[in-house]
């Protein structure tokens, strides 16, 4: 990590990220439903329903990337070019949570059904990345994707051991989980190359940890509503 960040700027930014990041941690785990995941008392119903709010969420993720990379101009052409390969890589990581869905007994018409309006908090993430990624240059976006990397390369992986075990589910039903647990570290790994390139001063820095903290903030928003929206 630290051969890679070498902006003296950009290494103020990645402690500033890991407070957020840490304070995060916090919020996730005052969640109702992933306290009850902690104590090993997570349905299978919970499952379904986490996948069922967490689908559209994915499906817009890939969205949101292509539209950040279409708004830096040739001056961050080389950002716009590692932004599109992100983006190539998790288009359509959908299927493969909908895949997990029915493998723990869900229909596949029901999780097409689901709307984004279902979750307010989706609806909210959704709405906020968008208008951030549709700004010129939106550097600020490294913060977004600190939070959802994040996710995948801290959390996913436990999670997934924890709901096969509360569950009695198997590997096939955690396939989403396990990939973005095993991917998302090299995902991580060329965050921290974004983050050197585009936080060189202190308007970046304070712009990056903004937006890493209103997307921290609405994700768990997201994961309250799994249970609010029902």
């Amino acid at each position: 990590m630290s051969e890679v960040i070498k902006s003296e700027v950009a290494q103020q930014g990645l402690q500033a990220l890991m407070r957020v990041w840490f304070d995060f941690e916090r919020q996730l785990g005052r969640i109702p439903l992933l306290q009850r995941l902690q104590r090993g008392q997570f349905s299978l119903d919970d499952y379904q329903t986490l996948l069922l709010h967490w689908r559209q969420q994915v499906i817009e993720g890939s969205r949101w990337i292509s539209r950040c990379a279409s708004s830096f101009d040739r001056n961050y052409s080389d950002v716009r070019s590692a932004i599109i390969g992100h983006a190539r890589d998790e288009h359509r990581d959908y299927e493969m949570l909908e895949q997990d869905f029915v493998a723990a007994g869900g229909k596949l018409a029901a999780i097409h059904a689901a709307a984004r309006a279902d979750n307010i908090g989706s609806e909210a993430l959704h709405g906020f990345i968008m208008y951030r990624a549709s700004q010129p240059n939106p550097v600020d976006l490294v913060g977004a994707m600190w939070i959802i990397e994040g996710l995948g390369q801290k959390m996913a992986s436990s999670w997934a051991g924890q709901i096969e075990q509360a569950t009695g589910c198997d590997s096939n039903c955690t396939r989403f989980m396990r990939y973005h647990g095993s991917q998302d570290e090299h995902h991580m790994q060329e965050l921290y190359q974004l983050l050197d390139r585009v936080c060189s001063t202190p308007e970046q820095l304070a712009a990056i940890v903004r937006t890493a903290k209103v997307v921290a903030r609405l994700y768990c928003l997201q994961l309250e509503e799994v249970e609010h929206g029902q």
